[in-house]
């Protein structure tokens, strides 16, 4: 089921955004790894009625923006929410950028996603989510150890 057109509200989030925290969890599961961005970035929040989904960039200086944090509620999810939230951040972002990275486990259904959205594969980080993280992190049955980044040029 794909989502109609003009139906959509997106809105940025100044403040108050921790009352988004059990949305931003399912991006990125631990809370301290949230606090290093969450205040700096920010926040988009997509509704078609009820809240969808939600979105964090940061500013890394540059030209250069990550998009941190994405998230949709699982009932919600692969309806297009998620690839829609990004459009709209690769369109706000596009005047002032150069590009756009995101940030993703090694996991194939995430990193086809974001290359349905246009991004394409720049580095990776070894044992990211093992060093930085206090607890294994685990997306489709896959343990996350690297960090893949992915990029996409304005």
């Amino acid at each position: 089921m794909e989502i109609k057109p003009g139906l959509i509200q997106i809105k940025q989030i100044v403040s108050g955004k921790k009352r988004f925290l059990d949305l931003l969890l399912l991006g990125d599961e631990q809370e301290t790894m949230l606090d290093r961005y969450l205040e700096r970035g920010e926040l988009f929040a997509l509704y078609e009625g009820d809240l969808k989904a939600v979105g964090v960039v940061t500013d890394e200086g540059d030209g250069v923006l990550e998009l941190k944090n994405i998230a949709v509620y699982p009932v919600y999810q692969r309806k297009g929410y998620g690839k829609r939230l990004i459009e709209y951040l690769l369109e706000y972002y596009r005047p002032g950028g150069r590009f756009m990275l995101a940030g993703t486990g090694d996991v194939p259904a995430t990193l086809a996603f974001y290359q349905s959205c246009g991004f394409v594969f720049s580095h990776r980080v070894p044992h990211f989510f093992t060093d930085y993280y206090d607890h294994p992190i685990w997306e489709n049955g896959v343990q996350l150890v690297d960090m893949v980044y992915l990029k996409k040029v304005f």
